[in-house]
C-alpha cells in the first residue's frame, strides 16, 4: 500500500497565495509521476500539473504562469506553489502518485484525500 497525504489548503483572497504539499509513505519502490488534480462542484476532475520523476512539468492552460509544481523525490514529497489565485481555482485539489511498490515491484496509481483550497473575498 501506498498512502498519500496532502496538507496546505485553505481560505485565500482573490490574489494570494497558497502552498500544497503531498507526501507518499508506504513500501514504495519508485515513483515515476506525481501531479495535483482538482474537481469543483458540479465538475469533473481535471489536471492541475504533473511532474516526473526526471523534473518534467505539465501544466493546464488555465494555470500556467500562475502555478508551479516540484518535488522532493528523496522525501517522496510534491508540492504546489499556486499564486495570483482566481475564484475559478476554488475546487477540492487531489494529489496523485504512480510507480512501483512493494517486493515484488508490483505498478501502484495511489490518490489523496482531498484538500479544498477556497479562493473568496
Amino acid at each position: 500500500q501506498v498512502q498519500l497525504v496532502e496538507s496546505g489548503g485553505g481560505l485565500v483572497q482573490p490574489g494570494g497565495s497558497l502552498r500544497l504539499s503531498c507526501a507518499a509513505s508506504g513500501s514504495i519502490f519508485s515513483i515515476n509521476d506525481m501531479g495535483w488534480y482538482r474537481q469543483a462542484p458540479g465538475k469533473q476532475r481535471e489536471l492541475v500539473a504533473k511532474i516526473s520523476s526526471g523534473g518534467s512539468t505539465n501544466y493546464a492552460d488555465s494555470v500556467k504562469g500562475r502555478f508551479t509544481i516540484s518535488r522532493d523525490n528523496p522525501k517522496n514529497t510534491v508540492y504546489l506553489q499556486m499564486n495570483s489565485l482566481k475564484p475559478d481555482d476554488t475546487a477540492v485539489y487531489y494529489c496523485s502518485a504512480e510507480g512501483r511498490r512493494g517486493t515484488w515491484n508490483l505498478p501502484f496509481t495511489s490518490w489523496g484525500q482531498g484538500t479544498q483550497v477556497t479562493v473568496s473575498s
